[in-house]
Protein backbone atom coordinates (compact mmCIF):
# COMPACT_ATOMS: atom_id res chain seq x y z
CA UNK A 1 0.00 0.00 0.00
CA UNK A 2 1.31 3.87 -0.56
CA UNK A 3 0.89 6.66 1.61
CA UNK A 4 0.88 4.07 4.71
CA UNK A 5 3.35 4.70 7.99
CA UNK A 6 2.96 3.10 11.07
CA UNK A 7 2.90 4.07 15.00
CA UNK A 8 4.64 1.28 17.05
CA UNK A 9 4.31 2.06 20.94
CA UNK A 10 7.36 0.15 22.72
CA UNK A 11 8.07 2.48 25.51
CA UNK A 12 7.08 0.13 28.66
CA UNK A 13 9.60 -1.71 31.53
CA UNK A 14 7.30 -4.76 31.62
CA UNK A 15 6.76 -4.77 35.04
CA UNK A 16 4.80 -7.73 35.57
CA UNK A 17 6.91 -9.99 33.86
CA UNK A 18 8.97 -10.12 36.56
CA UNK A 19 11.96 -10.85 34.87
CA UNK A 20 15.60 -10.98 36.22
CA UNK A 21 17.03 -9.53 33.26
CA UNK A 22 16.95 -5.48 32.78
CA UNK A 23 14.93 -5.09 29.47
CA UNK A 24 12.27 -2.46 27.76
CA UNK A 25 8.97 -4.48 27.67
CA UNK A 26 9.44 -5.34 24.06
CA UNK A 27 13.10 -7.10 24.05
CA UNK A 28 11.70 -9.92 26.28
CA UNK A 29 11.85 -13.06 23.54
CA UNK A 30 9.14 -14.75 22.30
CA UNK A 31 10.40 -17.95 20.72
CA UNK A 32 13.72 -16.68 20.07
CA UNK A 33 12.95 -13.63 19.33
CA UNK A 34 11.85 -10.24 20.90
CA UNK A 35 8.52 -9.21 21.16
CA UNK A 36 8.71 -6.19 19.17
CA UNK A 37 10.47 -8.38 16.41
CA UNK A 38 7.29 -10.34 15.90
CA UNK A 39 5.24 -6.98 15.21
CA UNK A 40 7.54 -5.56 12.93
CA UNK A 41 8.23 -8.88 11.17
CA UNK A 42 4.53 -8.19 10.08
CA UNK A 43 4.40 -4.94 9.14
CA UNK A 44 6.56 -6.18 6.34
CA UNK A 45 4.32 -4.29 3.92
CA UNK A 46 5.28 -1.05 5.04
CA UNK A 47 8.29 0.20 4.33
CA UNK A 48 11.04 0.40 7.57
CA UNK A 49 11.51 3.83 7.47
CA UNK A 50 7.76 4.65 7.34
CA UNK A 51 7.52 3.07 10.76
CA UNK A 52 8.09 5.04 13.85
CA UNK A 53 8.70 2.85 17.20
CA UNK A 54 7.68 4.66 20.50
CA UNK A 55 10.71 4.25 22.64
CA UNK A 56 11.35 5.02 26.81
CA UNK A 57 12.63 2.55 29.18
CA UNK A 58 15.95 1.65 28.11
CA UNK A 59 15.86 3.07 24.52
CA UNK A 60 19.22 2.64 23.65
CA UNK A 61 18.58 -1.56 23.92
CA UNK A 62 15.61 -1.02 21.35
CA UNK A 63 17.20 1.19 19.08
CA UNK A 64 21.05 -0.35 19.00
CA UNK A 65 18.83 -3.85 18.28
CA UNK A 66 17.04 -2.51 15.20
CA UNK A 67 19.08 -0.07 13.79
CA UNK A 68 18.33 3.36 11.70
CA UNK A 69 16.40 1.38 9.24
CA UNK A 70 13.44 2.34 11.25
CA UNK A 71 12.01 5.55 12.36
CA UNK A 72 12.08 6.65 16.66
CA UNK A 73 10.39 8.80 18.67
CA UNK A 74 10.76 9.01 22.47
CA UNK A 75 7.97 8.57 25.63
CA UNK A 76 9.86 9.44 28.41
CA UNK A 77 7.11 10.14 30.76
CA UNK A 78 4.56 7.20 30.20
CA UNK A 79 1.19 8.85 30.35
CA UNK A 80 -0.65 6.62 28.08
CA UNK A 81 -1.32 5.37 24.68
CA UNK A 82 -3.13 8.51 23.70
CA UNK A 83 0.31 10.38 24.77
CA UNK A 84 2.50 7.78 22.97
CA UNK A 85 1.20 8.40 19.59
CA UNK A 86 1.34 12.21 20.38
CA UNK A 87 4.96 11.75 20.61
CA UNK A 88 5.30 10.93 17.46
CA UNK A 89 3.60 14.58 15.91
CA UNK A 90 6.50 15.83 14.43
CA UNK A 91 6.88 13.35 12.30
CA UNK A 92 3.64 12.92 11.15
CA UNK A 93 3.06 16.72 10.72
CA UNK A 94 3.03 17.25 6.95
CA UNK A 95 1.99 13.68 6.30
CA UNK A 96 -1.70 12.99 4.60
CA UNK A 97 -2.49 9.51 4.35
CA UNK A 98 -3.25 6.54 6.49
CA UNK A 99 -1.75 5.82 10.20
CA UNK A 100 -1.70 2.51 11.58
CA UNK A 101 -0.90 2.15 15.03
CA UNK A 102 0.14 -1.25 16.55
CA UNK A 103 1.27 -2.11 20.09
CA UNK A 104 4.92 -3.77 20.29
CA UNK A 105 3.98 -6.37 23.16
CA UNK A 106 0.70 -7.87 20.84
CA UNK A 107 3.04 -10.26 18.10
CA UNK A 108 0.41 -12.38 16.88
CA UNK A 109 -1.92 -9.74 15.28
CA UNK A 110 -0.99 -10.92 11.58
CA UNK A 111 0.12 -8.55 9.02
CA UNK A 112 -2.23 -10.38 6.34
CA UNK A 113 -5.10 -8.77 8.38
CA UNK A 114 -3.82 -5.71 9.26
CA UNK A 115 -2.93 -5.12 5.84
CA UNK A 116 -6.75 -5.76 4.78
CA UNK A 117 -8.02 -3.88 7.90
CA UNK A 118 -5.89 -0.50 5.96
CA UNK A 119 -7.22 -0.99 2.88
CA UNK A 120 -10.83 -1.03 3.91
CA UNK A 121 -10.19 1.60 5.84
CA UNK A 122 -8.85 3.48 2.58
CA UNK A 123 -11.47 2.07 0.49
CA UNK A 124 -14.80 3.35 2.87
CA UNK A 125 -13.08 7.04 3.65
CA UNK A 126 -13.18 6.66 7.26
CA UNK A 127 -11.25 9.11 9.65
CA UNK A 128 -10.62 5.85 11.72
CA UNK A 129 -11.21 1.42 11.80
CA UNK A 130 -10.57 -0.47 14.91
CA UNK A 131 -9.93 -3.82 14.39
CA UNK A 132 -11.72 -6.52 16.23
CA UNK A 133 -12.28 -9.83 16.93
CA UNK A 134 -14.68 -12.24 19.20
CA UNK A 135 -12.64 -14.27 21.24
CA UNK A 136 -15.16 -15.93 25.05
CA UNK A 137 -11.88 -16.92 26.83
CA UNK A 138 -11.05 -12.66 26.70
CA UNK A 139 -13.41 -11.75 29.37
CA UNK A 140 -11.54 -9.08 30.29
CA UNK A 141 -10.78 -6.59 27.00
CA UNK A 142 -12.71 -3.30 25.94
CA UNK A 143 -16.22 -3.67 24.25
CA UNK A 144 -17.36 -1.75 21.10
CA UNK A 145 -20.61 -0.58 21.73
CA UNK A 146 -22.71 0.28 18.58
CA UNK A 147 -25.87 2.50 18.45
CA UNK A 148 -29.32 1.07 17.67
CA UNK A 149 -28.54 1.25 13.20
CA UNK A 150 -25.30 -0.87 14.28
CA UNK A 151 -22.84 1.78 14.11
CA UNK A 152 -19.80 2.57 16.10
CA UNK A 153 -20.88 4.47 19.37
CA UNK A 154 -17.87 4.09 21.86
CA UNK A 155 -15.16 1.89 23.59
CA UNK A 156 -15.45 0.28 26.94
CA UNK A 157 -13.22 -0.92 29.25
CA UNK A 158 -14.62 -4.52 30.59
CA UNK A 159 -14.37 -2.64 34.41
CA UNK A 160 -16.90 -0.37 33.14
CA UNK A 161 -19.23 -2.67 31.47
CA UNK A 162 -22.93 -2.41 32.64
CA UNK A 163 -24.28 -6.09 32.70
CA UNK A 164 -25.69 -5.69 29.03
CA UNK A 165 -22.32 -4.14 27.92
CA UNK A 166 -20.93 -7.63 29.51
CA UNK A 167 -22.74 -9.47 26.74
CA UNK A 168 -21.04 -7.91 24.12
CA UNK A 169 -19.30 -9.79 22.29
CA UNK A 170 -16.95 -7.80 20.24
CA UNK A 171 -13.84 -7.28 21.57
CA UNK A 172 -11.61 -4.01 20.48
CA UNK A 173 -8.31 -5.41 19.73
CA UNK A 174 -6.17 -1.92 20.58
CA UNK A 175 -5.14 -1.45 16.67
CA UNK A 176 -6.61 1.04 14.66
CA UNK A 177 -5.91 2.64 11.24
CA UNK A 178 -6.35 6.82 11.19
CA UNK A 179 -6.52 9.29 8.89
CA UNK A 180 -3.25 11.22 10.07
CA UNK A 181 -4.61 14.62 9.56
CA UNK A 182 -8.04 13.59 11.35
CA UNK A 183 -5.62 12.07 14.32
CA UNK A 184 -4.01 14.78 14.90
CA UNK A 185 -6.36 17.16 14.98
CA UNK A 186 -8.04 14.97 17.55
CA UNK A 187 -5.32 14.41 19.90
CA UNK A 188 -5.22 17.41 21.73
CA UNK A 189 -8.86 17.03 22.64
CA UNK A 190 -8.23 13.96 25.07
CA UNK A 191 -7.67 14.75 28.66
CA UNK A 192 -6.59 12.86 31.92
CA UNK A 193 -9.40 12.66 33.38
CA UNK A 194 -9.73 9.42 34.57
CA UNK A 195 -8.73 6.72 37.55
CA UNK A 196 -5.36 6.66 35.90
CA UNK A 197 -4.73 10.08 35.07
CA UNK A 198 -3.36 9.23 31.43
CA UNK A 199 -4.31 9.98 27.78
CA UNK A 200 -6.19 7.13 26.27
CA UNK A 201 -5.73 6.56 22.68
CA UNK A 202 -9.18 4.38 22.68
CA UNK A 203 -11.11 8.06 23.04
CA UNK A 204 -10.27 9.09 19.54
CA UNK A 205 -12.65 7.40 17.73
CA UNK A 206 -15.20 8.07 19.75
CA UNK A 207 -14.31 12.23 19.21
CA UNK A 208 -13.97 11.57 15.88
CA UNK A 209 -17.81 9.90 15.64
CA UNK A 210 -19.04 12.60 17.72
CA UNK A 211 -17.45 15.00 15.44
CA UNK A 212 -19.44 13.74 12.29
CA UNK A 213 -16.57 11.41 10.91
CA UNK A 214 -17.27 7.96 9.88
CA UNK A 215 -15.60 5.58 11.78
CA UNK A 216 -15.64 1.60 10.87
CA UNK A 217 -14.79 -1.86 12.01
CA UNK A 218 -12.99 -4.73 10.98
CA UNK A 219 -12.86 -7.90 11.98
CA UNK A 220 -9.91 -10.66 12.51
CA UNK A 221 -11.05 -14.28 12.10
CA UNK A 222 -9.12 -15.74 14.72
CA UNK A 223 -9.58 -13.65 17.85
CA UNK A 224 -5.92 -15.17 19.12
CA UNK A 225 -4.84 -11.75 17.37
CA UNK A 226 -5.89 -10.20 20.20
CA UNK A 227 -3.41 -11.54 22.88
CA UNK A 228 -0.80 -9.58 24.71
CA UNK A 229 1.93 -10.10 26.85
CA UNK A 230 1.38 -8.49 30.30
CA UNK A 231 2.71 -11.55 32.36
CA UNK A 232 4.93 -14.41 32.19
CA UNK A 233 1.39 -16.45 32.02
CA UNK A 234 0.58 -14.57 29.21
CA UNK A 235 3.51 -15.51 27.40
CA UNK A 236 3.35 -18.83 27.97
CA UNK A 237 -0.32 -18.77 25.98
CA UNK A 238 1.37 -16.62 23.40
CA UNK A 239 4.36 -18.96 22.75
CA UNK A 240 1.90 -21.97 22.19
CA UNK A 241 -0.59 -19.81 19.91
CA UNK A 242 2.44 -19.14 17.85
CA UNK A 243 3.78 -22.37 17.76
CA UNK A 244 0.85 -23.50 16.62
CA UNK A 245 0.77 -21.36 14.14
CA UNK A 246 3.87 -22.18 13.04
CA UNK A 247 3.74 -25.75 12.84
CA UNK A 248 0.43 -24.80 10.33
CA UNK A 249 1.70 -22.75 8.19
CA UNK A 250 -0.42 -20.02 9.62
CA UNK A 251 1.64 -17.70 11.25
Amino acid sequence: MENLRAIVPAAGKGTRLHSKDDLPKVMHELCGKPLLEHVLGQLSFIKPEDICIVVGYLKEKVIQYFGDHYRYAEQASQLGTGHAVMVCEPQFRNFDGTVLVTFGDMPLFRGTVMKKMCEHHVSTGAACTLLSAVNPDLKYWARIVRDGEGRFSRIVEAKDCTPEEARITELFSGVLAFDSRRLFETLPKLDTNNAQHEYYLTEVPELMARDGWKIETYMTDDGDDLRGVNTPEDMEICRCVLEKRLASGKA
